[in-house]
């Protein structure tokens, strides 16, 4: 039987394999997944989504997972896959902090360097309509 552990294990392989070879060149998706983060950051009054983790309380780490799972699996019914897998990036970040392996603190670390590169690329550019090419 596979534990909860052994199962996030493989979604967060998966999204960061996935991030690497194709989300990271998607402009769109990079564009939204920094706009989200910036907004989380801006509602939370963090500077950053490392600082966020590092200093998040029980209720808020619970209600960000409820809202992306809510969130996400309504965007995912309705074919709104970018911002379903921005969400599922966050979630999936978020998760990492509370786990133990060595190797998913190694991928989480990656994963917040292109969460946080996304966040600054969206507030640089977030008078525009649309990512910038």
């Amino acid at each position: 039987m596979t534990t909860k552990e052994a199962e996030f294990k493989q979604r967060f392989v998966a999204v960061l394999k996935d991030l690497q070879t194709n989300g990271k060149d998607d402009a769109e998706a990079m564009w939204l997944l920094g706009s989200l983060a910036s907004l989380i950051l801006e509602r939370t009054q963090k500077e950053s989504w490392p600082a966020l983790k590092a200093d998040i309380s029980r209720e808020v780490y619970d209600g960000l997972l409820n809202d992306f799972q809510s969130q996400g699996n309504a965007l995912h019914q309705r074919g709104d896959g970018k911002k379903a897998y921005a969400i599922q990036i966050l979630g999936i970040s978020l998760i990492a902090r509370t786990q133990q392996d060595a190797h998913l603190q190694a991928g989480a670390a990656l994963l917040d360097e292109i969460i946080a590169y996304a966040t600054l690329v969206y507030r640089k550019n977030r008078h525009l309509e649309k990512p910038p090419n």
